[in-house]
């Protein structure tokens, strides 16, 4: 904070918040579903290295941002095709802006640097980490648009012993 010609004056400042005399602050809430209960309203939310983050965190943090309209922000690269990072970034929603920076779009990394790192890191690290490239996990027995598409909206379950129009219960067939 240093090099900020006008730094803004802090009227509390210890390891996990700090806030301004403008009333604004920055607090960095604990990293479990269990722990981050309880915020309410924020302005802003951001996770960083959102892919990593599991779940049931985000799920906690979402009604958070209910009451007072705050902003989440997801900053991450990807890390594989799964979790709550990769739906957001590829559903439909037209709620997100998404915006997706490479290596190739930063000046400050060499080609040099980035062929060292594609031979130490592999193809898979590499496409993930440099160009934001989503890949199948490593530990997947099954590619995820495999399983996509194993879904049909049309088929109608199994029902076994028993109907609903007289009256007694389904049973559904569990495949």
């Amino acid at each position: 904070m240093k090099k900020l010609p006008d730094q803004p004056r802090r009227a509390e400042d210890n390891k996990l918040s700090i806030q301004f005399n403008t009333g604004s602050r920055i607090v960095s809430l604990p990293s479990t579903e269990a722990t981050v209960r309880g915020f309410s309203s924020p302005s802003l939310v951001i996770i960083d290295e959102a892919a990593r983050v599991q779940e049931e965190l985000y799920y906690a943090l979402r009604p958070m941002l209910a009451v007072g309209g705050g902003q989440l922000i997801l900053l991450s690269t990807p890390f594989g095709k799964r979790g709550f990072f990769f739906k957001e970034w590829n559903n439909d929603d037209t709620t997100w802006k998404r915006v997706q920076i490479t290596a190739e779009d930063c000046p400050r990394i060499s080609q040099e640097f980035l062929k060292e790192a594609k031979e130490t890191l592999g193809e898979w690290w590499f496409q993930q980490e440099y160009f934001c490239e989503f890949k199948e996990s490593v530990d997947s027995v099954f590619r995820h648009e495999d399983i996509i598409s194993a879904f049909d909206d049309d088929i109608q379950p199994l029902v076994f012993g028993g109907d609903e129009k007289n009256g007694r219960q389904a049973r559904y067939a569990k495949l």
